[in-house]
């Protein structure tokens, strides 16, 4: 009689719920900012400026699509996470774009200050370590499914 029981030497990785809440909350912020961006950039980039006070005459809908794609992207993944993992790589490597394209377009016109800062910081960058723990153990458990397939 032959053994079918499945091999316990490896321990199944975890993916929990909050970890899917996590690119859910990721993706509909980044989605929010992508809208204020896109449909509200001279305002709200006046806003981020150093000096409110003074209109800034520079252009963010691009910016904003791009954002508004990633955090669509993002809350796609969070429905499959194992399976659509390719979608979480996306929206982690667009965070890590949109937040280079901040400083390297926005940051010189508008200077550093807290407002700025802020949106690099907790919208831009801060989402770039849980989102990539989460997308770590996705793939985790994506090898483990694989190496215990029958």
């Amino acid at each position: 009689m032959q053994n079918t029981s499945p091999n316990t030497d490896q321990v199944m990785p975890h993916y929990t719920m909050p970890m899917r809440g996590i690119i859910l909350i990721s993706g509909m912020m980044t989605v929010a900012w992508g809208a204020f961006f896109r449909w509200m950039g001279g305002s709200l980039l006046s806003w981020l400026a150093m000096t409110p006070a003074q209109p800034v005459a520079v252009d963010a809908s691009l910016y904003g699509s791009f954002v508004l794609i990633i955090g669509f992207l993002l809350f796609l993944s969070a429905f499959y996470p194992i399976s659509w993992i390719y979608l979480t790589m996306v929206g982690l490597a667009g965070k890590l774009i949109s937040a280079v394209w901040f400083v390297l377009f926005y940051v010189d016109i508008l200077g550093w200050n807290k407002r700025t800062i802020f949106h690099l910081g907790f919208n831009e960058l801060f989402w770039l370590i849980p989102l990539s723990y989460v997308l770590w153990k996705a793939l985790q458990v994506k090898a483990y499914l694989q190496s215990h397939e029958a």
